[in-house]
């Protein structure tokens, strides 16, 4: 039976490069995986095969909307490590619905019978944005996953999130299956979140720049593993992210806080630490202040 992942976050933390990498692991373990991009930037899978794949829209449209005439090699790219890769598209700026190009690619992929060959789906969305339509894909994964750093915009954007999983998960039996802290050196403010708002932590991320880098060079961590053996140990992040998620967590249901405590409690956290937090260098202190 197929699972289907949708991986949300705060605009720039990285979902792409999380996905892809996840993605990947998932393979590793043996597993046929579909990634499906969810922005009109079209970018979700670049790490993955190192460049733009044409989208389903484009394609959809070069074709007048005829279903019939488009077949699965129109539309599915292979990427690294035999990860297949889909570009949804995106409306024109300012003007369409991010959930119709969702919808109209869900549609195209099951009259193609894509979805009854993989074992794992994984929708990258775009962003923070949880709104009707880009918060579509909820409607068809089995768990969410959210991205985040040690930070407050994130957290706040992840505790929105958590909001639109609990919206979702009345009518669709969708849970959360937890954050994933992405290049951070520190999880206090992770651990105060989830102190306050109950939901695993499926993994931290190292602060480093490779990570950063595989973005850059279109390569997921596991490629760039194959000619600089160090970077293993990242990889093993990424292995223990998909061993959870196929493990058929039992997930969770959040209930997120109200933005006014949200905003207090973190704010309190930076103006008041604890006092066996450990002390942040100064770069810290500023990027902190950029944050809040």
């Amino acid at each position: 039976m197929t699972m289907t992942l949708a991986v949300y976050g705060k605009g720039g933390i990285g979902k792409s490069t999380t996905s892809c990498n996840i993605s990947v692991a998932l393979a590793k373990r043996g597993k046929k995986v579909l990634q499906i991009g969810c922005d009109p930037k079209h970018d979700s899978t670049f790490t993955l095969t190192g460049f733009l794949i044409p989208t389903i829209i484009d394609t959809l449209q070069e074709k007048d909307f005829h279903y019939e005439d488009i077949w699965p090699e129109d539309v599915i790219y292979k990427g690294y490590g035999g990860v297949d890769c889909v570009e949804a598209g995106g409306p024109p700026a300012g003007a369409g619905c991010g959930g119709y190009v969702v919808g109209e690619t869900v549609k195209l992929l099951k009259e193609l019978n894509a979805f009854d060959e993989y074992d794992v789906i994984l929708f990258d969305v775009l962003g923070d944005v949880v709104c009707g339509g880009f918060a579509a894909p909820l409607n068809y994964a089995d768990y969410c996953l959210i991205v985040t750093d040690n930070g407050f915009d994130a957290l706040f954007a992840a505790n929105r999130i958590a909001a639109s999983v609990r919206e979702k998960a009345r009518t669709h039996p969708l849970r959360l299956a937890g954050l994933i802290g992405n290049r951070t050196s520190k999880r206090d403010l992770i651990e105060k979140y989830v102190s306050h708002v109950p939901m695993p932590v499926l993994e931290v991320l190292p602060l480093i720049e490779d990570i950063r880098v595989s973005r850059v060079k279109g390569k997921t961590l596991f490629e760039m593993a194959e000619k600089d053996p160090m970077l293993d140990y990242v990889c093993d992040f990424y292995l223990n992210i998909a061993d959870q998620v196929l493990a058929a967590p039992e997930g969770v249901v959040p209930n997120e806080s109200p933005d006014r405590e949200l905003f207090s409690l973190l704010s309190d956290y930076y103006l008041n630490p604890p006092a066996d937090a450990p002390k942040q260098s100064s770069a810290e202190d500023e990027l902190d202040l950029m944050m809040v």
